[in-house]
């Protein structure tokens, strides 16, 4: 199906464009992950072509951004270079009604936490499909482990009372690698009544780089919906 008929593909367009459009020349924009954040810097790139846009660059949380930018003529910068981030734009796995997250499916959590956790507005982009009323009642929650630790990482998570289970490779023999060389943890919570504990929790594990829990981060949450057969967007 082609984004033009298809109404999810429709919906996640609509909404990346939504993002791209509160953009204003001159901003330094962080550049998420996933699809639809693909299409946020996909109409980035539109907006810069056809001179609505002017001078911003962009900051990248991944491989995956770095190649879409350059594709969509975006200029690129590290945060070594830039004293602060105005806006990011990236997606997510769940919003819970405090616009609190879980990020990660896309293994890079990490550089993603870094970006939009600098930017002065951080903006979600989700389908509807992402809300939920508690964290880790649709998706596993992903922990980023550096390789030698994974054994004794798990072993700690399993005593806070999660599941983990080492992310494989899809057409890859393995686990999968994240952008850093480190290795993914995917843990199963029957609640998360606190996310902002856990997210220390986990993090002082020795080992663990850092988990997909996104607590206090988000700014605005731009959702895509289909309503009466037409997508719409709103904004939590």
């Amino acid at each position: 199906m082609s984004a033009e008929t298809d109404p999810a593909k429709i919906m996640k367009q609509q909404v990346g464009v939504a993002a791209a459009a509160r953009v204003k020349s001159g901003s330094i924009v962080g550049l998420g992950t996933g699809s639809t954040t693909a299409y946020a810097i996909q109409a980035l790139g539109d907006r810069l072509k056809s001179g609505d846009l002017k001078d911003i660059k962009g900051v990248p949380t991944s491989f995956q951004a770095i190649v879409l930018a350059r594709q969509y003529g975006i200029p690129l910068v590290s945060l070594d270079e830039i004293d602060g981030i105005d806006v990011a734009i990236d997606g997510a796995d769940e919003v819970d009604p405090q616009k609190n997250l879980i990020k990660g499916g896309g293994a890079a959590h990490t550089q993603e936490k870094i970006v939009d956790s600098l930017a002065t507005q951080f903006i979600v982009v989700v389908d509807g499909g992402k809300l939920v009323d508690q964290l880790g009642s649709t998706f596993l929650l992903p922990v980023e482990v550096i390789p030698m630790a994974v054994t004794p990482v798990m072993r700690a998570i399993v005593k806070l009372g999660g599941k983990p289970e080492l992310r494989m490779g899809i057409k890859k023999a393995g686990p999968v690698v994240t952008d850093q060389g480190n290795l993914v943890v995917d843990v199963k919570f029957d609640r998360i009544d606190n996310p902002a504990e856990l997210e220390k929790t986990l993090n002082n594990i020795p080992g663990v780089l850092e988990n997909g829990l996104f607590v206090n981060v988000a700014d605005v949450v731009l959702i895509g919906e289909i309503k009466d057969g037409k997508p719409i967007v709103r904004e939590m």
